[in-house]
C-alpha cells in the first residue's frame, strides 16, 4: 500500500507504474507499507533511487546497494522538501529500484541476488 493522504493498495504488477507516475508529479518520496507492518521506502532523483526496507518502525532497515559505482548523485527531495546526496554505491540505477520494489512488493522480501547492507 502506497502511504499517504489516503492510503492506496497496489499489487506488484503495478507498483513500478505507480512510483513513475508519482516521478512525473514531482513526487520523488514513496513509503509503501505492507500488510504486516514492513516498510519499503523509495527515493529517486529520477535516475537513481534509494530503497530501503524496514521491518517494524524504528528499524534501521536494510538498503540496496551498488558496489563499486562511483561518485555521488544529489536530487533526491523527500516529501517534506529536503534534498539530499548519496554514494552512487548506495543508491542503484532506477530500473534495478523498479525490479526490487516489484519483487519486495510480491513476496515481501528481497531477491536472492539483491545488493544490500544492513543499515546501523
Amino acid at each position: 500500500m502506497i502511504n499517504d493522504d489516503s492510503p492506496v493498495p497496489v499489487s506488484p504488477e503495478w507498483v513500478a507504474e505507480a512510483l513513475r507516475a508519482r516521478i512525473g508529479n514531482g513526487r520523488l518520496e514513496t513509503w509503501l507499507t505492507s500488510s504486516s507492518g514492513r516498510s519499503l521506502v523509495f527515493v529517486t532523483n529520477t535516475g537513481r533511487a534509494m530503497v530501503t526496507l524496514l521491518d517494524e518502525e524504528g528499524d534501521p532497515g536494510e538498503h540496496a546497494v551498488d558496489p563499486g559505482a562511483d561518485g555521488s548523485s544529489d536530487g533526491f527531495v523527500l516529501a517534506n522538501g529536503q534534498a539530499d546526496a548519496y554514494p552512487n554505491e548506495d543508491t542503484v540505477p532506477l530500473r534495478e529500484a523498479f525490479r526490487l520494489v516489484e519483487h519486495i512488493v510480491g513476496t515481501g522480501h528481497w531477491p536472492a541476488d539483491a545488493r544490500r547492507v544492513a543499515d546501523h
